[in-house]
């Protein structure tokens, strides 16, 4: 598991390395708890040392000093082993880059495994009816996912509980995380059940509903009642995963879409012959279930690692969640997925084969979106708990740096695409009745869709911003759906004229509407970061992106084989938005070497800052 603490336990999987105990920079501030390492040389003794996060105003690097351990805060009583942990520090610049390392690992094998569960489906049942019935059932595990694991439910849980442990950390009487727990919980699963039974009644309305035309609803409806168990799964995995990353612990929350993946692949091969796509709707269920399991050994470690118990009062007192604080973040999850109920919807009207383009351009076109998050997954538990402790000046400074680094690494991945499109497609889709003429629609529509990548990015880091305090607003919301609007708009004034690259077009326009909205109020109503000092960052990034994208489309277009070119175009790509994104006072190649290094650093400062 991952944890911004010393390897004082053993079930410690990645923690930061140990810092050197001479520092050449001078001493930080130490924290009010310090963090103990048992000696295991001496059962009966403890050897404690202080580890002091380096100091963001001063840059000064930690030290150590062995002290005593201090006596347990009188408000909270002793558990069977003694005294309580000491609460988490400040997390290191070496433990978020440890920690968006494990989390982008097990991401990127969690979606390989997914190209092999797609491919699985299409060698066992093929492209047809079945698989029809099977993907209009697929719906609730695609929205279910984003609202209570991705999106939804974490930006209401993870805040709850960073104020929980910042409670604790203050000397909360009881243990105020089990008492949020004891409070929170047995609702929560009670209103997942419910809704989850009540799809698989309602299965034949959903269906008829979705996908009024299909030819056999009946093989639709089974799906829908196996697949619909998926709301409780996956609620009790989204509510481990917050509870588990509010800690600092990331390494079972980002297995969770491996094991999902294993279960509906192990399901069809086993169960195929005799259920046929009905195993795949099974291997939804089994690997939801799979996904609780895969964090229940860390969540149970977790919650009794801590000495506190429970207060009978404090458990009494706990409200299940604000309601409308669930309201306004799952309105939002759902407001900014039905993006991709709009664009089937206006494909549906277009010749065959417009919607597997627009599918197939996304799918690529995301990667480098979905990459550029990882840090912000990693550290929006870091800026809840530094607003749930005051520090509002922590909290605007990690935002920067996330809008920053994210901004930098998506304009890297947009220009990429744009210039590669066509290899792209070609290496990845072009074969069997995947034609030529289907990759020059789709590089076309991925290269159009792939404008609004940067929209995508900063609407992914900036809602966290308005979310990480655990406060009612209404506005991200509202910004979501205005974007909404415009695609909706956009999308039929562009659907005669340019088909389904009008459709991408409008994404664009709508995702970056909202993105603009947002930054603009974010101030105000989240955390208040400067809005200007973001704004000029992204100058310099968006030219360099623009014109990478550029050379490397002609770098790539001078290699006629599908694979050489894409090394020519990304090579390209990479020097150029190095050398035009960063030291503007580039004269010669010993002055381009110096700045491929700089950037090499400033990145790597960013990353582990």
């Amino acid at each position: 598991m991952v944890r911004a603490t010393p390897p004082a336990h053993p079930t410690t999987n990645v923690s930061p390395a140990p810092l050197p105990s001479h520092p050449t920079t001078g001493t930080a501030p130490f924290p009010a708890h310090p963090v103990t390492d048992a000696n295991p040389a001496h059962p009966g003794t403890d050897t404690t040392s202080i580890t002091a996060p380096t100091d963001p105003a001063t840059g000064a690097s930690p030290t150590a000093l062995p002290v005593l351990p201090p006596p347990p805060p009188p408000s909270v009583s002793p558990g069977p082993i003694g005294s309580p942990l000491p609460e988490l520090p400040h997390p290191t610049r070496r433990f978020l880059a440890r920690a968006t390392i494990v989390t982008a690992s097990l991401s990127i094998a969690a979606a390989l495994l997914g190209l092999v569960r797609d491919q699985s489906l299409a060698r066992l049942f093929g492209a047809g009816r079945d698989t029809d019935a099977f993907l209009v059932a697929w719906t609730v595990p695609e929205f279910a996912a984003t609202l209570l694991i991705e999106d939804g439910l974490a930006f209401a849980l993870i805040p709850a509980f960073s104020r929980a442990l910042a409670r604790r950390a203050q000397g909360a009487p009881g243990d105020p995380v089990r008492a949020l727990v004891a409070g929170t919980l047995p609702r929560l699963t009670l209103s997942f059940a419910a809704v989850g039974a009540l799809l698989a009644l309602t299965a034949p309305q959903f269906v008829g509903v979705l996908a009024p035309g299909l030819p056999d609803p009946g093989l639709a409806v089974d799906c829908t009642r196996l697949t619909a168990t998926c709301v409780l799964s996956f609620g009790l995995a989204g509510y481990s995963s917050a509870v588990l990353r509010a800690h600092r612990r990331f390494l079972a929350p980002a297995a969770i879409y491996i094991a999902y993946n294993v279960g509906i692949v192990t399901a069809m091969y086993a169960l195929g012959t005799r259920w046929g796509v009905r195993s795949a709707a099974f291997g939804v269920a089994a690997g939801g279930c799979l996904m609780v399991l895969v964090q229940l050994p860390s969540l149970v470690r977790e919650l009794r690692r801590r000495a506190g118990r429970p207060d009978a009062g404090a458990v009494a007192a706990t409200q299940p969640m604000d309601v409308r604080l669930l309201a306004t973040v799952l309105l939002f999850a759902l407001c900014r997925q039905s993006q991709v109920l709009i664009e089937r919807f206006l494909a549906s009207g277009l010749p065959a084969g417009a919607i597997s383009h627009l599918n197939y351009a996304q799918k690529v076109a995301q990667i480098p979106m979905t990459l550029s998050m990882m840090l912000c997954t990693v550290t929006f538990p870091v800026v809840a708990r530094a607003l749930a402790d005051g520090d509002t000046e922590r909290a605007r400074d990690r935002v920067e740096r996330d809008l920053a680094l994210a901004a930098r690494l998506v304009l890297l991945g947009t220009a990429a695409v744009v210039a590669c499109a066509p290899q792209l497609i070609g290496l990845l889709f072009q074969r069997g009745a995947f034609t030529a003429g289907d990759t020059a629609a789709t590089a076309a529509v991925m290269r159009v869709y792939a404008l609004g990548l940067l929209g995508q990015t900063l609407t992914g880091v900036l809602v966290r911003s308005y979310f990480s305090a655990g406060r009612v607003t209404w506005y991200p919301l509202a910004a979501m759906a205005a974007g909404i609007a415009v695609t909706s708009g956009v999308g039929v004034w562009t659907l005669g004229p340019w088909g389904v690259t009008g459709i991408a077009a409008a994404n664009a326009t709508g995702i970056t509407l909202s993105a603009v909205l947002l930054l603009a109020g974010v101030r105000r109503r989240g955390v208040p970061i400067r809005t200007g000092a973001v704004l000029r960052g992204l100058g310099r990034p968006l030219c360099a992106a623009g014109a990478a994208a550029a050379a490397g489309a002609v770098a790539a277009g001078l290699c006629p084989a599908p694979l050489t070119g894409l090394a020519a175009g990304g090579a390209t790509v990479a020097v150029v938005s190095v050398l035009l994104g960063l030291g503007p006072d580039v004269r010669g190649p010993v002055s381009a070497l110096r700045s491929v290094r700089t950037h090499t650093v400033r990145l790597a400062h960013a990353v582990f800052r």
